[in-house]
């Protein structure tokens, strides 16, 4: 009898006949394992508990616990959704419907039928229903015709436009029920383990994300397999709204947006400012102690500059388009990235090995189209500002200077209170090189060093293909919240290939010529979308060193505001922070409106203060902290005030 061999994921190795499936190996493990196994990863591939394996193979059981569990479970469950909609909405025509990084969504075209509130509940209820019955999910693989005959039939134009795309001999379908959809997979066996159905919200999506398709109805929605869970999850996402950075942004008065200005172009209001430029005065103050040289370059770029990067090759299509000038002869564009700017001025004068690494840093506003169904407040804008920077070494200073860069990412992020993370290595995709620059030899190399100095440094690190940038690989910092949720901080980026394309040189020891090989970093990332994990992360409560307004002095009276002034006075002198509410209001209203503001201290003066020269403490979230004098609080609180070392 011919045997595969099955490599388990503590590398020991078992043998099964030809065609094991999944569930098979999972109960040859344990009873336990197969009751609660929802998927399986074959050679890095998720697929079903129930496909056969026919040769040797690694594998991994997924059960609920493991992200491909949820993914194979999320994708099930958009599957059952569609079931569920289809059954209540006969001819309902549907675009795609993937599993997400929290439950799935699925994009349909209902016509002119309204959908709201209580549409999606019927549909809950219907799904609630369809799961009872336990119905397999069953794969086949169909050959293109017999697809496009059954869409045709379904008169479905969406998924015949997929299956154009497809290649005879690559389509499979997916049945659970009475629903057939085409699909890759992977699914869960049945939909019985679907127990918990929420649908979340009905949202707008262009047909393949073209502005110039038809606009369809995107309906999320979450499932979980205990009913405990789903309520633990709505209860954040109540939590999550009111941390929305939208929603405290504005309440918090830090940012605007504008239809005449344009959509996602952000206004930096006062408190906003404070705030955005605090944040740079601490990377500044990092940057300039790890030894690097601030520059600044222009807002706009040669068309040819990018086309020499190969952004434009890239991103053109995709971007602001060329600007054009009286000069028939010129075009530029908005600057879409710092790096080419960089690698001129590393050209402006000859260098040597022993001028080697330069590190040029610019806190520097770039500007990329992006969809307008794509926008979401300062999370995903037109306009941002990169706290960029580019090493240029020799490639014997690469490893050194990435981990430089890894413990400036950590101390940013020690400092600021994300305290769970992970480091994810970004590589090429193998299978569509053709999305990459470069030679593999180099790429290779590149994706080495960054393994071996994440290693150096401790980091837990997870690998994942085909999110590399065009230029090289790198390790972004996934970062989670208070929430739990993963947001993508921080990123460093190995490249040898700018350098090659700006022809970049430094004369070595050898005095021969030499390319260096440029390191990218950005700590924050953007300034825009960091603010706004960190005013979600920590509730618009923010350390006391980066609070726009650290302090509120709140006289009892009018009797009392020249002393307040003098109190705020004496606090600006320190260069802290403060605004003296002088209002002709009872001083409860004022300790209620700083609380709002969630200003970190308030400084109460009446008659007992004046005679003693002191300031009654409250802080926020917290109440009362007694009487002191002014210059022993300020000394208590020294550290905290100032930015951080």
């Amino acid at each position: 009898m011919s045997v595969v061999k099955i490599t388990l994921p503590d590398g020991s190795v078992r043998e099964h006949p030809v065609g094991v499936k999944g569930i098979e190996i999972a109960q040859s493990i344990s009873e336990g394992l197969a009751r609660n196994s929802l998927a399986i990863e074959v050679n890095g591939e998720i697929w079903d508990l129930s496909r056969p394996i026919l040769q040797d193979a690694s594998i991994k059981i997924f059960t609920w616990n493991d992200k491909g569990g949820k993914y194979a479970f999320w994708h099930s469950s958009a599957h059952l959704f569609a079931e569920a909609l289809e059954a209540l909405y006969p001819g309902v025509k549907f675009g795609i419907g993937p599993p997400i990084e929290n439950g799935f969504y699925y994009d349909v075209d209902l016509g002119d039928v309204p959908f709201g509130d209580e549409e999606l509940l019927a549909v809950e209820k219907k799904m609630v229903e369809l799961a009872k019955t336990n119905s397999q999910f069953v794969r086949s693989e169909v050959s293109k015709k017999d697809a496009v005959e059954y869409f045709t039939q379904k008169n479905d134009p969406y998924k015949l436009e997929l299956i154009e795309g497809l290649e005879d001999g690559s389509i499979t379908f997916y049945q659970q029920g009475n629903f057939v959809d085409l699909c890759r997979g992977p699914h869960i066996p049945s939909t019985g383990p679907i127990k918990a159905i929420k649908l979340l919200n009905v949202a707008g999506a262009y047909w393949r994300g073209n502005e110039k398709n038809k606009m369809l109805k995107r309906i999320y929605g979450i499932t979980f397999p205990k009913q405990k869970e789903l309520e633990e999850y709505l209860f954040m996402l109540e939590e999550a709204k009111k941390r929305d950075h939208r929603k405290l942004g504005k309440e918090l008065e830090l940012f605007a947006f504008s239809e005449k200005v344009g959509m996602g172009l952000p206004l930096w209001l006062p408190k906003g400012t404070i705030l955005r430029e605090r944040l740079e005065q601490f990377m500044r103050r990092a940057q300039i102690r790890a030894g690097y040289d601030p520059v600044v370059t222009p807002h706009i770029g040669s068309k040819q500059l990018y086309v020499t990067s190969g952004h434009y090759e890239k991103y053109g299509k995709d971007s602001f388009q060329p600007i054009h000038t009286p000069d028939e002869s010129e075009e530029f564009l908005l600057k879409p990235m710092n790096c080419p700017h960089h690698c001129e001025i590393y050209k402006v004068k000859p260098r040597s090995y022993k001028d080697l690494p330069i590190r040029l840093a610019e806190f520097g506003t770039v500007y990329r189209y992006e969809q307008s169904g794509e926008l979401h407040g300062l999370t995903r804008v037109r306009g941002f500002t990169q706290d960029d920077a580019h090493i240029f070494c020799r490639p014997d200073q690469v490893k050194e200077e990435f981990i430089k860069v890894i413990d400036l990412v950590l101390f940013v992020f020690k400092s600021l209170g994300f305290e769970n993370y992970t480091a994810q290595v970004s590589l090429r995709d193998p299978e569509n090189k053709a999305k990459y620059i470069g030679e593999d030899a180099l790429w290779e190399r590149a994706e080495r060093e960054i393994q071996e100095a994440a290693d150096e440094r401790g980091l837990k690190t997870v690998a994942v293909k085909g999110e590399a940038a065009f230029y090289g690989p790198k390790l972004d910092f996934m970062v989670k919240d208070a929430l739990g949720r993963s947001w993508q901080l921080g990123t460093i980026q190995v490249d040898y290939q700018l350098p090659q394309r700006f022809e970049l040189e430094y004369i070595g020891s050898d005095n021969q010529k030499h390319r260096p090989v440029m390191i990218h970093r950005a700590p924050f990332g953007s300034l825009e979308r960091f603010v706004a994990v960190l005013i979600e992360h920590c509730a618009g409560n923010f350390p006391l060193w980066l609070a726009p307004d650290q302090i509120a002095v709140l006289p009892i009276s009018e009797r009392f505001n020249d002393y307040a002034q003098k109190v705020i006075d004496l606090l600006r002198e320190r260069d802290i922070r403060g605004f003296l509410d002088d209002r002709n209001e009872k001083i409860g209203r004022k300790i209620r409106d700083a609380e709002v503001k969630k200003v970190p201290f308030m400084l109460l003066v009446g008659e007992k203060e004046v005679s003693d020269n002191k300031v009654s403490v409250r802080k926020h979230g917290e109440g009362d902290k007694g009487a002191m004098d002014l210059n022993e609080f300020v000394n208590s609180f020294a550290k905290d005030f100032a930015l951080p070392d």
